[in-house]
């Protein structure tokens, strides 16, 4: 497929609040179609006040998109980029209505989440296609690129980051400080029909081999839904209480699942995760998550230009082959009645 195919880049992210007034329509958005007490939404509510109700990860689009931008202007192909939304604005409707007015017709999409899940591939693929019903005749198809966990653009900068944050500890414990890797956390139904968790321990896995630090765990943050409905464990919490009760002196706290320190990295993390750290007395450093790394801004452009040259080369690491491109109907089911929010 050559290049004349596509004529435009489409980012596609989750979209977060820029003001106390965005948040509660925000998690309307968020969590339309699930029962979820209004209370539940206030706590919430309440982890954004703390940061005056914005939520980092806009701020944090515009800058990939930036970088982006400035990689493919200099290096090629120069397709115009494009940026919408799951829950808030841009929004992907309006998005794709603007792309269809600037005479776009076929997009190549890439979407800011590294693994392969419902909630993270799936979802976001229907939402792009109700974008396009809601844009009317002459929505530009859009083709999201593939899946990047084992990316040695998206492995390298995590294991650079995590070398650096190991150096935060000093030397004489440096070898016995524990790595946690943390993702979101999905219902086990959602689990089962994906390869989440597989991709999560290869990435784990490539990362600590390339940082030359083999003591690690993979758990999970930041999930939501009734107690009675099994999602993927250990929580990050109660990781560092085993942690501490085991004896640990010293914890990396590597947020493989995120690409950028959007809101669950900033309160679940570095916020509640930290003060349990402290109130244990537990030394916990955080690594950074890839954002704006060069190479992982070059990693998108080889997404990319695999995609319109069959002969470019399709870069993976480990054992696991590159994703596919295209994904069968039947992928990444929400293994629930209503769909998780990711």
């Amino acid at each position: 497929m050559s290049l004349q195919n596509y004529d435009a880049l489409l980012v596609v992210s989750f979209g977060g609040p820029e003001g106390m007034e965005d948040v509660m329509p925000f998690l309307s958005n968020v969590l339309r179609g699930r029962n979820v007490p209004e209370a539940r939404m206030r706590e919430v509510a309440h982890h954004y006040e703390l940061f005056g109700g914005v939520s980092p990860i806009n701020g944090q689009n515009r800058r990939l998109i930036a970088a982006l931008e400035a990689e493919l202007e200099a290096e090629g192909p120069r397709l115009p980029v494009y940026w919408g939304n799951r829950n808030w604005h841009p929004l992907l409707a309006d998005t794709l209505r603007r792309m269809r007015d600037d005479g776009v017709r076929s997009a190549l999409a890439f979407v800011t989440s590294a693994y392969s899940s419902y909630s993270g591939c799936r979802q976001y693929r229907e939402d792009v296609e109700r974008a396009r019903e809601a844009a009317g005749p002459g929505a530009p198809r859009v083709e999201k690129l593939r899946a990047f966990y084992n990316h040695p653009g998206f492995v390298g900068p995590n294991a650079e980051n995590l070398h650096a944050a190991l150096g935060e500890i000093p030397a004489e414990r440096r070898a016995a400080a524990r790595v946690a890797f943390t993702a979101h956390s999905i219902p086990e139904a959602m689990a089962a029909g994906c390869d989440y968790e597989r991709q999560l321990l290869e990435t784990c896995r490539l990362v600590t081999a390339e940082a030359g630090h083999e003591n690690w765990r993979l758990v999970f943050q930041s999930r939501s839904g009734p107690p009675t409905q099994a999602w993927l464990e250990p929580d990050i919490c109660e990781h560092l209480r085993e942690l501490r009760r085991t004896g640990a002196e010293d914890v990396v706290v590597a947020p493989v699942g995120f690409i950028s320190d959007h809101m669950e990295v900033l309160y679940d993390l570095d916020t509640e995760a930290r003060d349990l750290a402290r109130e244990l007395g537990l030394n916990m450093v955080r690594a950074a998550t890839v954002g704006t790394h060069p190479d992982f801004i070059r990693m998108i452009r080889e997404l990319i230009l695999e995609r319109v040259d069959a002969a470019a080369p399709r870069r993976a690491l480990g054992a696991l082959p590159p994703s596919q491109d295209h994904c069968p109907a039947d992928c990444c089911p929400s293994g629930m009645t209503r769909p998780a929010a990711g």
